[in-house]
């Protein structure tokens, strides 16, 4: 990868990505921003990594993160053993996110999944790129849902795959959604080396 440029406040850059083009790179896209370039034919084969530390002095703590990741979900499943308590879980993980928004846009589901065990379930399915943020967010605000507790991308996969009723459903809007510019700025502001 090239140089990094510099950076005035190097620190705010953290949990943004850079992107390497090949023959350049560009500092301070968000996620879904990414997702949009690796979308995009021109830019498919560019190389992303997520600033996961900055520092005053401008040294960047740089994970590179597989194309595939951006076009991932992910997501928790809290099951309930009774359909009012699973109710009782969607309703508080909604009001929860409406006092605190989760860091990304999210689909959170009530469904019942026949011929499971534990058969009613509180689906949040999520980007699997904001894995870290979401475990992050779901503590912060002490969600405490489910009898049982499983995660990950197999999961959505099982999930969408089996035999579920969907008893109801709600669109989420995340906080780092709304820094994301619209595809068309993305895109014609690939020759800027600091993106913000």
């Amino acid at each position: 990868m090239r140089g990094l440029p510099k950076l005035d406040e190097p620190v705010r850059y953290a949990g943004l990505y850079v992107f390497d083009f090949g023959d350049s790179v560009a500092v301070g896209y968000t996620a879904h921003e990414i997702g949009v370039l690796l979308e995009s034919e021109k830019y498919a084969d560019g190389k992303a990594y997520k600033i996961h530390r900055a520092y005053p002095d401008g040294r960047l703590e740089l994970k590179g993160v597989s194309s595939v990741r951006f076009r991932a979900e992910d997501g928790f499943f809290f099951y309930r053993r009774e359909a009012s308590e699973a109710r009782r879980d969607f309703d508080e993980l909604k009001r929860l996110a409406e006092t605190t928004q989760p860091p990304c846009r999210c689909k959170l589901h009530l469904a019942k999944i026949a011929g499971a065990t534990t058969p009613d379930v509180v689906a949040l399915i999520y980007p699997a790129e904001y894995g870290d943020e979401m475990s992050a967010w779901l503590e912060q605000v002490g969600y405490d849902g489910g009898d049982i507790v499983e995660g990950g991308p197999s999961q959505v996969t099982d999930y969408y795959q089996a035999r579920t009723t969907r008893l109801d459903a709600h669109q989420m809007w995340g906080t780092l959604d709304e820094t994301s510019r619209p595809a068309e700025e993305v895109l014609a502001s690939t020759h800027l080396v600091v993106q913000r």
